[in-house]
């Protein structure tokens, strides 16, 4: 994990530094590689070229970048950007990126639906014939079964009452609560809101990826410490060569004024892009997820949480299943003392 994420972090620092404001229309050493394509891309929205971007996604696409499409979210926020800059323009850029490779046309569904033009739908519909091979995904955006970008939101760290009912699979006992249809973060959608704002140079995009930062002390779950440490290494590092960015980080810092779990991680971001030690916020990083990976969820370190709860939240799940009539709760349903540590046991030892 800490070679991965290293590697990926490498990686993300090489691509997306910043070019000297001179950069230009795209050329042909542009689409030499998909390096040398996301670098265009990093400074597009200081020189938007509208007219470039279907050949920059073509060019994309012979190069294999969207192959694996977890790897591909900055390609199709960039694209969803673009198009919600470009609404008059929309038809044709969609139109001329099409002539990619069948199999990546997905990506043009996903940016469509991700643009959050008025009539993104229609689009979809405009262009279903020369998108059948994923007419399925284009429905499920239309039916609102997907979400779109507009609709990401980070949901809160799971208390303890929630991790018992998730860890003790109580929700197939009385049933799972019906759920929003929401994006939630993932090194994907860091990826896809950073290409949105390259091609628009907007605040909603660092908004969101500001809103993932207390993820970054989450020391209960690995995926979302992760994500979050991402999201505070990106912005440290983008913010060091983008001065408008940091600007934007500084009138957020402000705006947030009452969060005080985002401000603290928003100064050390600032502090990093300001004094040129993003160093500092990776080796931490890495740190962080190295002790939870060794060591386990801090929740479960520190099992006193039980004790708080109590015997009588289990023993009252054990009453209401009786009354059910269900015998197998996958819970030792025991009187007195023996209860809370019977589930402290059973909860150390799920995965």
């Amino acid at each position: 994990m800490r070679t991965l994420f290293a590697s990926f972090l490498s990686l993300f620092i090489f691509t997306f530094m910043a070019m000297p404001a001179w950069a230009t229309r795209l050329s042909s050493t542009d689409l030499a590689s998909t390096s040398a394509v996301l670098h265009w891309i990093n400074t597009y929205h200081k020189h938007p070229d509208p007219a470039g971007v279907p050949t920059a996604m073509r060019a994309l696409s012979r190069l294999g970048a969207f192959n694996n499409p977890e790897h591909a979210g900055v390609y199709v926020g960039f694209l969803g950007g673009v198009l919600s800059q470009n609404p008059r323009q929309a038809e044709n850029i969609i139109s001329r990126t099409l002539s990619m490779r069948e199999d990546d046309r997905w990506a043009v569904v996903r940016a469509i639906a991700y643009s959050d033009l008025p009539n993104w739908q229609s689009l979809l519909r405009h262009f279903e014939p020369r998108m059948q091979r994923f007419d399925e995904l284009s429905k499920r955006y239309v039916s609102g079964k997907l979400a779109r970008l507009v609709q990401f939101s980070v949901p809160p760290s799971p208390g303890a009452l929630e991790r018992m009912r998730k860890g003790l699979h109580l929700d197939k006992l009385f049933g799972e609560k019906p759920r929003p249809t929401v994006l939630t973060p993932s090194p994907e959608v860091l990826d896809t809101l950073w290409g949105y704002y390259f091609a628009t140079g907007d605040y909603a995009p660092v908004m969101h990826i500001i809103a993932m930062l207390p993820l970054s002390t989450d020391h209960n779950d690995a995926d979302r410490l992760t994500v979050g440490s991402m999201a505070k290494y990106t912005l440290a590092s983008n913010a060091m060569h983008d001065t408008r960015l940091l600007e934007l980080l500084k009138a957020s810092r402000k705006a947030h004024g009452e969060k005080k779990a985002t401000v603290k991680v928003l100064d050390e971001v600032i502090d990093a892009a300001e004094t040129v030690d993003t160093a500092r916020i990776r080796k931490e990083a890495l740190a962080t997820i190295d002790e939870l990976r060794s060591k386990g969820p801090a929740f479960k370190r520190n099992v006193s949480w039980w004790g708080y709860i109590g015997e009588s939240v289990i023993a009252g799940g054990c009453l209401a299943a009786a009354t059910a009539g269900m015998v197998a709760v996958g819970l030792p349903c025991v009187v007195g003392g023996a209860a809370s540590s019977a589930a402290v046991n059973f909860w150390n030892n799920s995965p």
